[in-house]
């Protein structure tokens, strides 16, 4: 029996397997997730079972809580000041970022002023410059402050957010209707009243994408506290734990690497909770965001 033209419509509609596709999407998921459970495998072992046993299996013990009391423990329990600093840089440079990205997003979308055009090509240039390439400058202006190894050297910087900034841009053009702007206004509302109590909420799923990217791109950030610090009590966990890496080789390696292991795996346990937790409102922002 010949198929109708609307049969033959919906069959090309939908979509065929691909045993290539299949192929190549379980290759991207194992190479995203063996050095997950690479990590999580060997902060069970204990430091003889780490180079006697294969990377991709247990130990002849189960040493993980024992290699997190060790971390917390070592060197003074200088691993929790690293803690710590990096939660403190994530709170106050994340949420500044976001802020800022919000307040300056918002006014450039919703307000028409002189020189609008050279502020969108600024801050598309600012999102194509790499940060490595403004480190150096970065690091003299700093130092001829008298910056240099403080918290401020680490703050400052990250407070500053292109990407951010465009998207809140983005985001605010289409989620914020001038209707109701106008009408706040007309009401007697303040900017800031109304950016407060109107606007903000309905700009908060690009809020919480923008939130979202500071807190990795802060948690994660290790080439400014490399150039920056000096000291390692104001150390964040990626420069502490490249610290221990670099104790654990050489002539006179102190044999931690367990404890960098398992040091590591705690680092990424809070990502993992905020992405979770904020991932709904991560997606919702993206798409709207994309409209533009």
């Amino acid at each position: 029996m010949r198929a109708t033209p609307i049969e033959r419509r919906r069959s090309r509609l939908v979509p065929r397997s691909s045993i290539s596709l299949t192929i190549l999407m379980v290759v991207l998921v194992l190479y995203t997730l063996v050095p997950l459970a690479y990590l999580v495998i060997n902060s069970t072992k204990s430091q003889d079972d780490f180079f006697t046993s294969f990377g991709l299996s247990f130990g002849s013990s189960f040493n993980l809580f024992q290699n997190i009391g060790e971390v917390f423990s070592y060197n003074d329990g200088i691993y929790s000041r690293w803690f710590l600093n990096t939660i403190f840089y994530v709170v106050v440079s994340a949420g500044g970022a976001t802020i800022l990205a919000a307040l300056a997003g918002y006014g450039i979308a919703k307000f028409r002023f002189r020189g609008r055009n050279a502020v969108f090509a600024v801050v598309l240039g600012a999102v194509a410059i790499p940060g490595t390439a403004l480190a150096l400058p970065t690091f003299l202006l700093f130092s001829s402050i008298g910056l240099v190894n403080t918290p401020w050297a680490i703050i400052i910087p990250s407070l500053v957010s292109p990407f951010g900034l465009y998207l809140m841009w983005t985001y605010a053009t289409d989620a914020v209707p001038s209707e109701i702007l106008e009408a706040a206004r007309i009401d007697g509302a303040g900017e800031f009243r109304t950016f407060f109590t109107v606007s903000l909420r309905l700009l908060a799923p690009g809020l919480v994408t923008v939130l979202l990217f500071s807190i990795v791109t802060t948690w994660n950030n290790y080439f400014l506290p490399l150039i920056m610090l000096s000291d390692p009590k104001l150390y964040p966990l990626t420069l502490g734990l490249a610290q221990w890496n670099a104790q654990s080789t050489g002539t006179n390696a102190d044999p931690i690497q367990n404890l960098i292991i398992t040091g590591s795996l705690i680092a990424i346990i809070p990502l993992i909770a905020v992405f979770l937790f904020l991932q709904r409102y991560w997606q919702s922002g993206l798409a709207a965001g994309s409209v533009k």
